[in-house]
């Protein structure tokens, strides 16, 4: 094999394995399943070690040789690599000895980890040719395709659920994405991106690029290995909407096992919904084999409100072969995980990230996650996004003279409220 030659073989099926080229194909033609990319784990081997990526800028491509991508990175060059945060006070909070916070709410330029995948599906859709590309999306996506579309020279329509916050539409909008609101669920916007696809021949994400773009998820998971100092943790508590997310993390790190790169570790791997829409949440608890799927999700967590998630089965059994476990917090716990986790550590959240940390708090009291191990908390994407969820939360500003007395008095007056964290 030559230096010029991708270090992936094409894509196969999940179900039976079965191996296709490297092209736009995303369902198995003999089982239904969906395809992911299959590696030359051999050839990696030798191109690949600690220091190889030490010495390499410090984004989510000094890990390159393990994403789906053949040439020259062209689309989100400086994505990634966001800090790893020792979440002390949080830690004391939730009752746990070490709590690491990975905060993806500054990853650039979309302020989520969505550009992480959205790096890797542009790059690829650019080397299979597309020049017009697109998502379903409930928010975070749309407004990452928007961003590095535009970045990129590349035509980009997003299709959303029309009730979307307003901060999550206008940051689709102000990239000059085609930003198309449809009245319906994401379910409902993800069974029209697929006919658009077939139809217009454009590049879909999380359709037809869907194998490619699922991968840029395993960054998340490799930078948490080596900003542990080449561990892995004991736990990691994720969000989860269509459910790659979760199991790409898991991915990661056996990667990084496979590779050498860290020792074997039970890294266990927790999944957190909203109440209102939690049906891979549901499998999990109730020990099914099969997502029964959520057709009116009522949440504020609408970044997380998929009904029918692609994923659900692997993201299930993710969580059940690593010893992990779901949980589903209320639209009011979420608004307190946004607080607890702003007044803690200065993270603002938006309501996935409300979601990840009353899911550990509940995993913690149930006694479903050891309080005596590292634990990392995925928090996804910026609350300023979501600012809708907390308004109600915080009383009117009211206004005083610029005067010392009434600073004074105002003083005296103050309402003082005990914030949640100690």
């Amino acid at each position: 094999m030559t230096e010029t030659q991708p270090l992936f073989k094409g894509l196969k099926c999940r179900e039976c394995d079965k191996a296709f080229p490297a092209e736009v194909l995303y369902v198995c033609d003999a089982c239904f399943g969906p395809l992911e990319v299959d590696y030359r784990y051999d050839a990696i081997a030798d191109r690949i070690s600690r220091e190889t990526i030490l010495s390499r800028a410090a984004n989510m491509w000094r890990y390159r040789e393990l994403l789906p991508v053949a040439g020259p990175v062209t689309v989100g060059e400086d994505v990634g690599y966001t800090p790893l945060v020792k979440a002390e006070r949080l830690a004391r909070a939730l009752g746990i000895r070490e709590v690491y916070v990975k905060n993806d709410t500054v990853n650039y330029p979309s302020l989520s980890f969505k550009d992480r995948v959205v790096s890797v599906a542009l790059t690829r859709a650019r080397e299979l040719g597309f020049d017009t590309v697109g998502c379903a999306s409930t928010g975070n996506l749309a407004n990452s395709v928007a961003a590095n579309a535009a970045h990129a020279g590349m035509t980009a329509y997003v299709m959303i659920p029309s009730d979307l916050e307003l901060g999550k539409v206008l940051g689709s909008f102000v990239f000059g994405a085609h930003v198309i609101g449809v009245d319906g669920t994401y379910d409902n916007v993800n069974r029209l991106c697929s006919e658009v696809a077939g139809q217009h021949g454009w590049g879909i994400v999380n359709v037809n690029l869907r194998p490619y773009y699922a991968e840029g998820s395993k960054t998340m998971g490799f930078e948490i290995a080596e900003q542990l100092g080449w561990k892995l943790p004991d736990a990691v508590v994720t969000p989860m909407a269509g459910g790659s997310l979760i199991c790409k993390i898991d991915k990661a790190f056996r990667e990084f096992v496979k590779l050498g790169l860290v020792d074997d570790h039970p890294a266990r791997i927790y999944g957190a919904q909203a109440a209102g829409c939690s049906p891979i949440v549901n499998m999990v608890k109730e020990e099914a084999d099969w997502v029964r799927p959520i057709r009116d999700p009522k949440t504020i967590v609408k970044s997380l409100a998929i009904g029918d998630p692609a994923d659900a089965p692997y993201a299930a059994a993710t969580m059940r072969q690593t010893g992990g476990w779901g949980e589903n917090p209320t639209d009011e716990e979420t608004v307190a995980g946004i607080r607890l986790l702003a007044e803690c550590e200065g993270i603002f959240a938006e309501t996935a990230g409300g979601v990840t940390v009353a899911a550990t708090r509940r995993l913690v009291e149930s006694g479903k996650l050891d309080p005596d191990g590292t634990v990392v908390l995925c928090i996804t994407g910026h609350g300023l996004k979501t600012k809708e969820a907390v308004a109600d939360e915080f009383r009117t500003l009211s206004a005083i003279r610029p005067t010392l007395a009434d600073f004074n008095a105002y003083l005296e007056t103050l309402n003082k409220e005990q914030v949640a964290c100690p």
